[in-house]
């Protein structure tokens, strides 16, 4: 049986591993007291990160994200990672032999973090983590291609992390589906979407909330088109007025 130091050597070095292979550039603290265990250069941004060992319970994956240090006057002190000591949690699990890479963002005030590796039996999608959007090497590829990743932000912007095995969920009309507590984080993002033509359902608990339609030209309220010429017999509609096919 392996004890948990021999366990948080085989994950960071598997960790550290996978990011060699995703090429990226993996350095180690010379020292034992910063709170992450190796920097990885991922888009020329350097990800402080925490290494972990996760378990395969059932469909999920779990990852313990508390940490505990010893105080020669307070004994054993537990707590939690926060955004200003790491950018990133990376961790290995060796009964599916895959490691996964999870902004700090996602895990600030959590004590465990799961990610399921199949759909819940419910259909449940908000609040649900799926193992294959934070697998290592995809999460690289993303956020090196990704131009949202800013130093100041450490943010994983681009949506194909946020998808179910890497791609995205769309119901029978063809709208991509999102949780509402997704749907909020990155209002922004999903305004951008709609505008561009896409259509947004919105889903809590596993139920259908809202849907975020494309915008209808028919309703636009500021004319963009250059005036038709007059129709002989109409009067012309005032300036800034929707028009609508005859």
């Amino acid at each position: 049986m392996l004890g948990p130091n021999e366990k948080g050597d085989i994950a960071e070095a598997e960790i550290a591993l996978a990011a060699i292979r995703a090429g990226c550039t993996v350095a180690r603290p010379l020292t034992d007291h910063p709170p992450y265990d190796l920097v990885i250069e991922v888009g020329g941004q350097p990800l402080r990160v925490q290494c972990k060992w996760a378990s395969l319970k059932g469909a999920v994956v779990r990852i313990r994200l508390g940490r505990c240090s010893h105080s020669p006057t307070r004994g054993y002190i537990r707590g939690i990672y926060d955004v200003g000591e790491i950018d990133a949690v990376a961790a290995y699990c060796d009964e599916l032999r895959k490691c996964f890479l999870v902004p700090v963002e996602r895990i600030t005030d959590q004590g465990w973090l799961s990610l399921r590796v199949e759909s819940a039996r419910n259909g449940q999608r908000a609040g649900v983590h799926y193992a294959a959007e934070y697998e290592l090497r995809g999460a690289v590829a993303q956020l090196e291609r990704a131009s949202g990743w800013q130093p100041e932000g450490r943010g994983f912007e681009s949506h194909q992390l946020h998808s179910s095995s890497g791609q995205e969920n769309v119901d029978r009309r063809g709208s991509a589906v999102v949780g509402a507590h997704e749907f909020r984080n990155r209002f922004g993002y999903w305004m951008q979407r709609a505008a561009a033509g896409d259509e947004i359902l919105i889903t809590r608990r596993g139920r259908r909330y809202a849907r975020l339609g494309p915008p209808d030209s028919r309703l636009a309220t500021t004319a963009t088109d250059p005036d038709p010429a007059p129709v002989p017999g109409r009067a012309a509609a005032p300036a800034g007025t929707a028009r609508t096919s005859p």
